[in-house]
């Protein structure tokens, strides 16, 4: 198993290769020409709300996860695969396995709700192009979660409940459980929460137990924590420091030390790049030099579509595809049925009073 996993990563690896530098290999093939100029391809605000309107109103901790997870796809895609193979593990016993997977922290993390592994699973051009807007576009990225709050808030859709303490710091809006040891993710439409409505994001599904079919926000069963309260990468050592738009891991500003995505700010004036050294991954440990050659940059869709490594092949359905292959062979709901989390309910358990385990 480990081994298959391995080659998952590294196959993903490969793709966000062959998705991310078309223009690098040319330059290979031809040693006299010169590196193509880097292309700024920053998202515009208005992209960054939709990219973030899904997630915008879960709590900060996982918030954080979720941002720092986004920036190791081929890791989630494995995780979420593993934990489909592993619904019999429970609790503590489902926290010491995921302890010896070599994953990020923030993918072990995101064990403790599968249902949110899974939709980022099947989301995958999403989640890649989250990653890859938050490794280059970090504090706007967090400036456009602040701004859907605030017109969550604005709607009343957005306030303090039995599940949840939303306060303010200053201009800032933090969301925190209500609970400290039971965390209850919402579930709404991200495209109607808001207020007005916003343009959905291009090739993004709805997922079983997080989305809300009609206005407002609901809360199913909540996700115990205690189970993985003793491991370094459990729900307690995450949090955001608005202020300094960073993750917190740790007590740590959380660096992400991902090569799947071009740091598109570390490049010289030369055309180089700092640091890349090739894709990191942590299921597959594969190092490759394509990351460090010459005429190595990002590939990014036009405005209105997708955004990010993945964008290069999604739309032949390479991603997609990828993505929901293994849902027939494991069959139905892989969510929050499973893992440390517990369930969580996928519309029939809404309403103000959810309970937990």
């Amino acid at each position: 198993m480990k081994f298959v996993d391995q080659v998952l990563s590294l196959f993903l690896s490969g793709c966000l290769v062959l998705a991310t530098a078309p223009g690098g290999f040319a330059a290979q093939a031809g040693q006299s020409a010169a590196p193509p100029p880097v292309q700024p391809a920053q998202q515009t605000p208005q992209q960054l709300q939709q990219l973030v309107a899904p997630i915008a109103l879960y709590p900060d901790a996982l918030v954080a996860q979720i941002l720092a997870a986004a920036t190791y796809p081929d890791q989630v895609v494995v995780a979420d695969r593993w934990l489909q193979q592993h619904t019999n593990l429970k609790g503590e016993e489902l926290g010491k396995e995921v302890d010896k997977q070599s994953w990020d922290p923030s993918v072990k993390a995101l064990t403790e709700f599968p249902s949110v592994l899974a939709n980022m699973d099947k989301n995958l051009s999403w989640t890649s192009s989250l990653g890859d807007a938050y490794v280059n576009q970090q504090q706007d990225v967090m400036n456009a979660v602040q701004l859907m709050r605030e017109q969550a808030e604005k709607a009343g859709n957005l306030k303090s409940t039995s599940q949840e303490k939303v306060s303010k710091q200053g201009q800032t809006i933090v969301i925190e459980p209500a609970d400290p040891q039971v965390v209850y993710v919402p579930e709404y439409d991200p495209w109607l929460v808001y207020g007005a409505p916003i343009g959905i994001w291009p090739g993004w599904y709805s997922y079983p137990g997080l989305y809300l079919g009609g206005p407002g926000i609901a809360f199913g069963f909540g996700f115990g924590i205690g189970f993985f309260g003793g491991f370094g990468w459990g729900w307690h050592n995450w949090g955001y420091d608005w202020h300094h738009h960073g993750i917190i891991y740790n007590h740590n500003t959380y660096i992400s030390h991902s090569r799947v995505f071009v740091n598109r700010n570390n490049f010289n004036r030369a055309g180089g790049f700092h640091g890349a050294g090739g894709f990191h991954g942590g299921s597959s440990g594969f190092h490759g030099s394509a990351a460090g050659q010459h005429g190595f940059s990002a590939s990014h869709a036009q405005s209105g579509t997708h955004s990010g490594a993945f964008s290069g092949f999604n739309h032949g359905g390479a991603a997609r595809g990828f993505s929901s292959r293994g849902q027939s062979s494991f069959g139905g709901f892989h969510g929050g049925g499973f893992g440390g989390g517990g369930f969580h309910g996928g519309g029939g358990f809404h309403g103000g009073g959810g309970g937990h385990r």
